[in-house]
This record gives structure tokens, sequence and C-alpha cells, in this order.
């Protein structure tokens, strides 16, 4: 893998889900590697939806403690880009050109400005390139 890449909130979720035991096993693999490679990266947005998901979401919600947890040892060592005005026009130029909605505009636009050359999301379109950024589905050839 070359370069640096984002994760976005989908590819975190799915590390939590036991029913999904091959998606599960990718996403884990993005996150060890984005830890132990150091090219890995999330946003303060990722962080924030992660919570809400986990906390609220889950079949099994994680206790406060538990999150707190993967928070601080996970998701922190990896959070690199953090609000701005910049980054809120910049995700709105995103929408217009793209059509995809703020939040995930806002996605692509955290992961331009951590200069990475992947976005792995399953919920954007594979393939796309917007900006030299390309978006990759990492589950697309899983069974």
């Amino acid at each position: 893998m070359k370069g640096k890449y984002f994760i976005d909130t989908n590819i975190v979720v799915y590390s939590f889900d036991n029913e999904n035991p091959f998606k599960q096993k990718a996403a884990k693999k993005l996150i060890s590697e984005a830890i132990n490679q150091n090219k890995g990266i999330v946003s303060y947005q990722v962080i924030q939806e992660f919570c809400n998901v986990a906390l609220n979401k889950f079949k099994v919600p994680l206790k406060i403690n538990d999150c707190k947890e993967y928070l601080n040892k996970f998701l922190n060592p990896i959070c690199e880009v953090f609000s701005t005005m910049e980054l809120y026009n910049e995700a709105l130029d995103i929408k217009y050109e793209t059509g995809y909605s703020f939040y995930d505009s806002l996605i692509i636009a955290s992961a331009l400005k951590a200069k990475c050359s992947i976005l792995y999301s399953e919920d954007l379109k594979e393939g796309q390139v917007i900006k030299g950024l390309k978006i990759e589905n990492p589950f697309i050839s899983l069974p």
C-alpha cells in the first residue's frame, strides 16, 4: 500500500461487526496497518460518528469505558484532521462538484487535507477519483 490512506467511519464500525466476519477481518487489518505502519488516518468526524454508532446503534452498545478505551488506543493515534472553516468550505465545494452529501463531502475534504491517496469507504463510488484521491471499497472482492 503506497502513500497515506483515509479510513471512513463505516470501516471502523465493521471492525466490531461479528455478523460480517469477512468485513470485520478486512476492517481490523486496515486499522491495524494504519496504526502499525503510520499510514492510515481518520478525522474528528470519524471519531464522532463512530462514538454515536457504538454507543447507540450497535446491537449491543459499547459501554462508555470501552468506547473511551477504543477511542484512546486506536482512533486518537491516527486522528490527524480537525474542523476548520477552510475544511467546511472545501467540503461545500466538493458537494457542489460531486453531488455527495455534506457529510460524505467532509470525509473527502478531510482525506484531501491529510494528503491521502486513497479513501477507504463502502459508501462512496468505488474507483472514483476526486482531486487525486481514489475511493476504494476494501470489501468489494470479499465473499
